[in-house]
């Protein structure tokens, strides 16, 4: 008798960059096919959920949107220990927001996980007549620091689900290999056809998908 082995992950993901760039659209592209003109800099942290499919498993991935204000530094590093990927964005008609990645970077590095994969996101792909930052630079400065890279437009999709599921597919498949070889050498069997490869919460209480911060605080 075959033993049917349904591995059901949730991955936590933060989107992180300077304010501006556009990552409240793209996770609103990604997890709502949604995008909003009149977005507003975010408040703190917020996040949505979805699932994909990926080796024929579900994967549901809990995605942190990030503020990019400087006053919200110290709450929003606290989202990227719990975090096994991150999205840093930069705008590629805005060059400033491309020169702050290396900051963006070293801050995630400080704080998260070593083994955190990283994809550098050139978002607004459709301001190409703007452009201000070549792509072949960013894809050189990428490969440089061992990140993957992409770059996307949420204005008309370009590449957002492409990013995620990339960046997601990678993660679950470390994820699961490390698993595998963690059983093999502790020569253990699952005791039953779900294996739980889910990251634990950044919080213990995750009520609302946004959660906001005082500016004051």
């Amino acid at each position: 008798k075959k033993l049917i082995v349904k591995i059901i992950s949730l991955l936590s993901v933060v989107l992180i960059g300077d304010s501006g760039v556009g990552k409240s659209n793209l996770l609103s592209r990604f997890t709502r096919n949604e995008f909003n003109l009149e977005s507003k800099s975010t408040i703190g942290v917020e996040f949505a959920t979805r699932s994909i499919q990926v080796d024929g498993k579900t994967i549901k991935a809990q995605i942190w949107d990030t503020a990019g204000q400087e006053r919200y530094r110290a709450i929003t590093s606290a989202y990227y220990r719990g975090a096994v990927g991150a999205l840093l964005v930069y705008d590629i008609a805005k060059h400033l927001t491309y020169e702050n990645v290396e900051r963006w970077l070293k801050e995630l590095r400080d704080h998260a996980d070593n083994n955190i994969v990283i994809m550098l996101v050139g978002n607004k792909s459709d301001l190409r007549h703007l452009r201000a930052v070549p792509t072949d630079e960013a894809r050189a400065f990428a490969e440089k620091n061992n990140l993957s890279f992409i770059e996307t437009s949420a204005l008309d999709s370009t590449n957002v689900e492409e990013a995620f599921k990339n960046i997601l597919t990678e993660i679950y498949r470390i994820v699961s290999q490390k698993q595998i070889a963690d059983r093999s050498a502790h020569d253990e069997s699952p005791g039953n056809n779900v294996v739980d490869i889910s990251v634990p919460p950044t919080t213990d209480g995750q009520k609302s998908n946004k959660l906001q911060c005082c500016q004051n605080l």
